[in-house]
């Protein structure tokens, strides 16, 4: 049974979350055009699915009512936005961009005034869930910007979402991932040390975490990833180069609203031995190699 064809979007960067982020698009019924800096990685994605790829985000956004940005950093982001080939170039009013790049706040405000001035709306969306979350369908989107624009998104946002809430003014959803990227660097440094400290007092650490997991010390990160942790398994997951850009982005934050972040900013400093251990593309459960190496 065919579906019904809800309209064009674009995507813009199949990485390892866009790439399936745009997937579930497509077979949501949206006409989607990809575009991606090594055309090959889009040309992959059309065979597989479908859809139709660019040579550049702005031809990708041409006759597009949303358009979905997934990144790396600001610069990134800027480098498909503005200029004759960026999307900005293209998007008529009264369409929507969606930034599902963890960014700044500072970028987002500056991109919600750019395009205000052409009639366009503007989300800030950046994701939590990871490559599996983006991968099942099942990512938590934390979005900045316009109710009106979100209306306008919302539906194609959930086509790769359990949840989607918009949390106030451009901005608010890079702050969001601030907050979230704070927690997760707390609770993963301290089950590090818990699992290391079980280990050295001769305790089993698997049958540890199953008995403490029904209780008040669960968190996602110990439900998911103490198993690998206990067999030294970190080729996965969401990169420990990706979280040092995200608490980087945190700190800069912290210093312009005044908040203090000491927690924050010595388990950056562990993340960095970490890189120099080799580890920068490893899981960011891999704190506790520091223990182990």
């Amino acid at each position: 049974m065919s579906i019904e064809s809800k309209g064009k979007v674009a995507f813009i960067g199949l990485g390892v979350m866009g790439y399936p982020m745009a997937g579930y698009l497509q077979q949501k019924g949206y006409q989607v055009c990809v575009y991606n800096r090594t055309a090959a990685k889009a040309t992959a994605w059309v065979n597989q699915f479908g859809g139709s790829q660019a040579s550049t985000p702005a031809l990708a956004a041409a006759e597009a009512s949303l358009v979905f940005l997934c990144v790396g950093n600001d610069d990134d982001v800027r480098s498909v936005v503005y200029g004759d080939d960026g999307v900005l170039a293209s998007l008529q009013p009264g369409s929507v961009l969606i930034d599902h790049t963890t960014a700044s706040a500072e970028l987002a405000r500056e991109l919600s005034a750019a395009c205000e001035t052409k009639q366009i709306g503007f989300l800030d969306a950046p994701v939590s869930g990871g490559q599996a979350g983006a991968e099942n369908g099942v990512l938590t989107v934390m979005l900045g910007g316009q109710p009106s624009a979100f209306d306008q998104a919302e539906t194609a946002i959930m086509s790769y979402s359990r949840c989607a809430k918009l949390l106030g003014p451009a901005g608010s959803g890079q702050l969001t991932k601030m907050v979230n990227q704070i927690c997760i660097a707390g609770v993963v440094q301290g089950l590090a040390e818990a699992l290391n400290f079980a280990q050295n007092a001769g305790l089993d650490g698997a049958a540890v975490v199953e008995v403490i997991s029904q209780g008040a010390a669960s968190s996602w990160q110990m439900q998911n990833r103490y198993k690998t942790m206990l067999n030294g398994k970190y080729d996965f997951g969401f990169a420990v180069d990706w979280m040092r850009k995200d608490l980087g982005i945190a700190l800069n934050e912290a210093r312009k609203n005044g908040s203090h972040l000491p927690l924050t900013a010595l388990v950056d400093q562990f993340y960095s031995e970490v890189q120099q251990m080799g580890g920068g593309r490893w899981d960011t459960s891999s704190l506790l190699k520091r223990f182990t190496r």
